[in-house]
């Protein structure tokens, strides 16, 4: 979806090997959100929507009557 409120990067560390250092990447994809919150690899939606409000700081969303937020 475009929004014009968001915006992505996408680094091969590869290439740009600093930039993975400075995120400690040790895995791929590795997902960074406004530098708050970041998991690797790929997650449902509730996780990744958890995330967003982690970076925000905001609490996670009740997902069928239990906490889905990520793990710090």
């Amino acid at each position: 979806m475009a929004n014009e409120h968001i915006s992505a990067e996408v680094v091969e560390v590869q290439e740009f090997p600093d930039v993975a250092q400075h995120y400690q990447v040790r895995g791929v994809p590795k997902t960074v959100i406004n530098d708050n919150a970041e998991f690797v690899g790929a997650v449902p939606d509730e996780m990744f929507l958890d995330a967003i409000l982690e970076s925000l700081g905001k609490p996670p969303v009740e997902w069928q009557g239990q906490s889905k937020a990520l793990d710090p």
